[in-house]
């Protein structure tokens, strides 16, 4: 299955059938909440991560609460977190190559590059 945003995650499955998901704001917000589809679907997978991208715009939400804040920390604990290295320049490239084709923002471009690299 190719790369496809659906607007709760970043999604990439394998030729092996292996379900890899890479949670985008919105999921990660969602899952929190405690929705039900979601939550099934994060519980089958075999690999579960999200972009430091989303980390950075979950926790620089106004109004955050310190349960809210805990509870995804430990989230955190349970999945990759997939940083942006500047000395990667096969990711470098591929968050060009989308921001230009697909004439993305920034932070969505390197979402989707993350997403389709891992």
């Amino acid at each position: 299955m190719p790369f496809r945003h659906n607007g709760r995650s970043a999604m990439l499955g394998n030729a092996d059938g292996t379900k890899r998901y890479l949670l985008d704001t919105n999921a990660l917000v969602a899952l929190l909440q405690g929705h039900a589809d979601l939550l099934a679907t994060v519980e089958s997978a075999d690999w579960l991560g999200v972009s430091v991208i989303n980390v950075l715009e979950f926790l620089g939400f106004d109004g955050l609460s310190e349960i809210d804040r805990q509870l995804f920390n430990e989230l955190l604990q349970r999945i990759a977190v997939v940083d942006l290295l500047g000395g990667n320049s096969a990711l470098m490239a591929l968050i060009i190559e989308i921001r230009q084709s697909k004439s993305l923002k920034l932070p969505d471009a390197i979402v989707m590059a993350c997403a389709a690299t891992h």
